[in-house]
């Protein structure tokens, strides 16, 4: 007989511009799902980490860089950034309002509320691939998870932020010598080709391991010029 905590329960289910997207508890993780296609939880957060310090350290050392992270999920990149004084501005893009409401006044708010109240922290309801192409605002530091990766987006609209179009965009919003980061449920050699055939520099990928499965993954390169 399965036990009533692992049995997933719906704290929240919204219809928004992309689809439906749903917040769940399951034992002492929340979830969060868009389209039926499971997105992250609060169990780990080591290779969101990673995705930021790693960017961090593959800059050249300039004074309060500042970062846009795609993508809120639970909150994991923007707290660790948060927490970073060396960071200076912090924007966080996220096309789901549903998941920045739950950050601000719902059960995520316990990961994020310190994050939220940094002065140095701006929240866009944006969907990112639009904001990257349209905005004038630039950055020292791109670090995108807003997919499961290159090969697996959350909706067939994400597809071309990993090709030559997209990267393009990521490449201007980015200050000279900036550095983009693209967290991956998977290590993806087509992308690190894609990413040099797009002209970025110093193309590698940090994985991180998990229990079961392919490690996590982190590509990592410098805008070119």
């Amino acid at each position: 007989m399965t036990a009533a905590y692992d049995i997933p329960v719906v704290l929240d289910r919204r219809e928004g511009p992309y689809g439906e997207v749903v917040l769940r508890r399951h034992g002492a993780l929340l979830q969060i799902i868009a389209n039926g296609c499971f997105l992250m939880d609060t169990s780990d957060g080591r290779s969101e980490r990673l995705l930021v310090d790693a960017a961090y350290g593959a800059l050249d050392g300039r004074p309060e860089p500042e970062v846009l992270i795609g993508g809120l999920g639970v909150g994991f990149s923007l707290a660790h950034a948060a927490a970073d004084p060396r960071w200076g501005r912090i924007t966080v893009v996220e096309r789901e309002s549903a998941i920045v409401g739950w950050h601000r006044d719902g059960p995520l708010a316990e990961l994020s509320a310190d994050a939220l109240a940094d002065p140095r922290t701006r929240i866009v309801v944006a969907d990112l691939v639009s904001y990257v192409h349209e905005t004038s605002d630039t950055f020292d530091v791109l670090c995108l998870d807003i997919d499961n990766g290159p090969g697996w987006t959350v909706t067939e609209d994400n597809d071309s932020l990993y090709g030559a179009a997209g990267l393009a965009a990521c490449a201007r919003v980015l200050r000279p010598g900036g550095v983009l980061a693209v967290w991956s449920a998977e290590p993806s050699p087509e992308f690190e080709g894609t990413l040099r055939n797009a002209g970025f520099r110093q193309v590698r990928t940090e994985e991180v391991p998990v229990a079961r499965g392919v490690p996590d993954a982190v590509h990592l390169a410098v805008g070119p010029g």
